[in-house]
């Protein structure tokens, strides 16, 4: 049996086996050229593709050792990153309560299906930028790739959590690389961006990852009232670990600062939620605002809010016909793979960077009529599904409110589990939440 194990002619079938497999699953034919390198790296062995060692060596040197092992593990965790897992940060407080600031979690690429690559000439383990530098691309356009996904085991569906590429991440400058370029580019013209800031353009695949709540998918109507999210006319479930502001008013007494901290809010939260000696603003869960308003020292507490009505020129669509807040926001309809909507000069903001940037279409209007490749129309045939992301701390969060529409290409992953989480905020002994370790994502 070991004997067999150990024949060169079942080594060359498992590994083709499984080869063939991976190019079905790629669906790029061509790959199975690459037949003809395995055979010949079990069979017949005429080229030495080990180049750095030299042939009939009959005991490996310790270095020459070291290289192959470095260069397996190379490879091999290449391609887990990019067809199974890969391990994601949790930068910002957008999705408390349900992630943390410093969790660290598994992102599943299987789940909604592997995205290949748009330039896969790119340094491995990094992602834009090199290591120890801040501007310096860590990839190559030389070769740039159309958008292709595998199969997955499921679709986005509402209430995931999901890894994505920044939607408006196309185009950064460099001195606000965590500042949406767009929002410049609302107040200053273009030639004053270029005059004042280095700009940067970054293809799909290198853009910001973001994590965040999918609330309403392909086909859905969304609309926010007074902060409860309605898909499709009906009110979605309220989680628990949803999160609004609450302004505080206490009496001369402050709120314990242990107290908050027990509630699982953080001491950069606390330390910068003071709006005057007896006032303060803090993120609360439902139950956590109920503890609070039961506290002796508390005189009152009231959840912030926008008034209907009152536009926020920060709010998607940016557009004064739309006077939405992050509120009281929609209804918006989300775009759907092979649906035709009808198309005005005042729906078209809420379509055209869809249209326009993610579509890759000429869009403009002449005497009031809107023109798409230089053909006038009134309609317009979706080719992609799109979603909408909000993150659970609601008056925190940058997320569709602000920027739109989700595209299916920029999606990467689907969060599944932690397996570490640091509390910056805590002493030495103490940093690790032990009791968030290998937690299923919700």
């Amino acid at each position: 049996m070991k004997k067999f194990f150990q024949n060169k002619w079942f080594k060359f079938s498992l590994v083709t086996l499984i080869y063939v497999l991976l190019v079905i699953w790629i669906r790029n034919f061509w790959l199975l050229f690459g037949i003809a390198v395995i055979f010949d790296i079990y069979i017949t062995k005429k080229v030495n593709w080990t180049f750095w060692k030299k042939r009939n060596i009959q005991q490996k040197s310790a270095f020459i050792e070291w290289v192959d092992a470095i260069i397996f593990a190379v490879i091999a965790a290449s391609l887990i990153r990019l067809f199974i897992i890969e391990a994601y940060t949790i930068p910002t407080s957008s999705m408390e309560k349900s992630l943390l600031v410093g969790d660290y979690l598994f992102v599943s690429k299987v789940n909604y299906g592997p995205k290949m690559p748009n330039t896969p000439l790119s340094v491995p383990f990094t992602h834009h930028t090199l290591p120890l530098t801040e501007h310096t691309p860590s990839y190559l356009k030389w070769i740039n790739w159309d958008y292709k996904r595998l199969s997955g085991l499921e679709e986005v569906e509402k209430r995931d959590i999901v890894v994505f590429n920044f939607p408006v991440g196309d185009t950064v400058i460099v001195q606000h690389p965590n500042e949406s370029y767009y929002r410049y580019k609302r107040n200053l013209s273009t030639q004053q961006i270029k005059r004042r800031f280095d700009i940067r353009v970054r293809p799909i695949d290198k853009r910001e990852n973001y994590i965040k709540r999918c609330v309403a998918i392909h086909g859905d109507t969304l609309e926010v009232k007074h902060g409860k999210v309605y898909v499709n006319g009906k009110p979605e479930p309220d989680l628990e670990t949803l999160q609004y502001n609450y302004k505080i008013i206490t009496n001369e007494t402050p709120i314990n600062r242990r107290f908050l901290q027990e509630m699982g809010i953080s001491n950069r939260t606390i330390k910068n939620s003071y709006i005057g000696s007896n006032q303060q603003i803090l993120p609360l869960t439902d139950k956590n605002a109920k503890k609070i308003k039961n506290l002796p020292n508390v005189r009152s507490i009231t959840r912030e809010e926008k008034s209907p009505g009152k536009q926020s020129s920060y709010i998607f669509p940016h557009n004064s016909r739309y006077d939405w807040n992050e509120d009281n926001f929609g209804p918006l309809y989300i775009p759907e793979k092979g649906k035709t909507i009808q198309l005005t000069t005042k729906k078209l903001p809420l379509y055209r960077r869809a249209i326009s940037v993610y579509e890759d279409n000429k869009v403009r209007i002449k005497n009031g009529d809107i023109y798409i490749n230089g053909e006038q129309t009134n309609t317009y045939t979706f080719n992609m599904n799109y979603f909408f992301m909000m993150g659970d701390n609601r008056h925190n969060s940058a997320d569709s409110r602000y920027w739109g529409f989700v595209p299916k290409n920029h999606i990467v992953g689907k969060a599944l589990f932690l397996w570490m989480s640091i509390d910056s905020d805590a002493s030495f002994l103490n940093k690790i939440r032990w009791n968030r370790l290998f937690d299923v994502i919700h």
